[in-house]
């Protein structure tokens, strides 16, 4: 699973990255711990619409957005469950009623520097760090959703609220030493494809991709043991990303992916 993240590049570089307009409205920040319920960022591809909500059909602008990590379904009563929601296994979202409806018609990318996943021992949890060795974005597969509450007499969601879950899959190649789930990370010749609002979830092209990623992929990664700091919230700066000392992992694992380019 991904329940932790680190985001560190600034939206404009983002934006250049992803081939998006930034409209984060300067509420995106440095986050070396991203964790669940946090508002994060999002790249994401819609049909623009004029004053009268009309969509143009002709016309698509991919944007970046901040949104709330834990997705809550447009039919939900209330967001509590969203915190529950922060992933959904890619081999059931097409059929569960909480995913399959942003599924089909609401993808995005959520941009990572790296994330973190822990390798339970007998008596220890060790935090790991996964990124692209070359350091370009990751792009976690994800889904987004609004939600409107029916009656709102406080008036705390006059905007409504959307929020967003992460993609898992199996585990791929020396990342299964650690734990059993990974993000779904698409590359880059697969963004535009999962992003195009007008493909459904049955399109070829956006089914072919919910599957664990190539060796290839997994070998652009560089994997690394790290401190501890991460488990608590409240730790949060570059400290986090430092390798641990090989004399303090209890249960070193096979690190063997090839360094190399970010595959396009």
């Amino acid at each position: 699973m991904c329940g932790r993240y680190a985001s560190i590049k600034a939206p404009a570089d983002l934006a250049d990255e992803f081939r998006a307009v930034d409209a984060t409205d300067g509420a995106a920040q440095t986050d070396y711990n991203v964790a669940p319920t946090k508002q994060i960022i999002t790249v994401v591809e819609r049909h623009p619409r004029d004053e009268e909500g009309t969509p143009d059909p002709d016309r698509t602008e991919r944007t970046l957005r901040m949104v709330r990590w834990g997705l809550v379904p447009s039919w939900a009563k209330d967001p509590k469950g969203g915190a529950r929601m922060i992933n959904a296994r890619s081999e059931s979202v097409a059929t569960k009623p909480a995913f399959r409806r942003a599924f089909n018609s609401r993808r995005c990318l959520i941009p990572a520097d790296g994330w973190f996943e822990w390798q339970r021992g007998p008596e220890h949890k060790q935090p790991y760090y996964t990124h692209y060795s070359d350091g370009s974005s990751l792009a976690m597969a994800g889904l987004w959703e609004y939600w409107k509450p029916k009656d709102d007499p406080d008036n705390e969601y006059p905007d409504g609220l959307v929020t967003a879950t992460v993609l898992t899959t199996e585990a791929v190649g020396p990342l299964a030493q650690i734990h059993d789930r990974m993000p779904l990370v698409l590359p880059r010749d697969a963004w535009d494809a999962w992003l195009d609002p007008d493909r459904p979830a049955a399109d070829d092209a956006v089914a072919s991709l919910v599957t664990p990623p190539s060796l290839d992929l997994i070998a652009q990664l560089e994997l690394r043991p790290v401190a501890p700091l991460v488990n608590s919230v409240r730790n949060n700066g570059p400290q986090l990303l430092e390798p641990l000392p090989a004399e303090e992992v209890r249960e070193p694992i096979q690190l063997d992916l090839l360094a190399g380019p970010n595959p396009k």
